[in-house]
């Protein structure tokens, strides 16, 4: 994971100053994901296209992930955060169910920009469910 976290910070360090409140979005999200327990971090890089910061459980088995914050390469640089669709709620109906858009399976994105702090907080407790679902698979 420490190699992740190295390319993390980097990817953090050369992050456009065009998109730097989306940057700052990211890094709250990767904070909050690191203050969970069991947690294991991936990063995948596909520069033009998406930064990938992939966050699984430790109990997890056939699933590498329960959360994947994708940050897509426009300019300026917006937020995609996709979960398995069994693993979360939408009480609200905000996301998009995009079938077969989760490595293959079903998956539940939210399209988050700064400055939305109240579907932060709702994406947030999205993450905090799907983790929950993970550690008890």
């Amino acid at each position: 994971m420490d190699a992740y976290l190295q390319e993390i910070k980097q990817f953090i360090a050369e992050w456009p100053d065009s998109s730097s409140r989306c940057r700052d979005l990211f890094i709250q999200l990767k904070t909050h994901l690191l203050s969970l327990e069991g947690i294991r971090i991936q990063f995948a890089a596909r520069p033009g296209v998406t930064y990938s910061l992939r966050a699984g459980h430790a109990n997890q088995g056939d699933r590498t992930l329960f959360a994947m914050i994708d940050v897509i390469d426009d300019d300026p640089r917006w937020l995609s955060i996709c979960f398995y669709s069994e693993m979360v709620s939408d009480p609200e109906a905000r996301g998009d169910y995009v079938p077969g858009g989760l490595l293959g399976e079903d998956g539940l994105c939210f399209d988050l920009e700064p400055g939305d702090e109240e579907l932060v907080s709702y994406v947030t407790a999205r993450i905090d469910e799907a983790h929950r679902a993970a550690r008890s698979i």
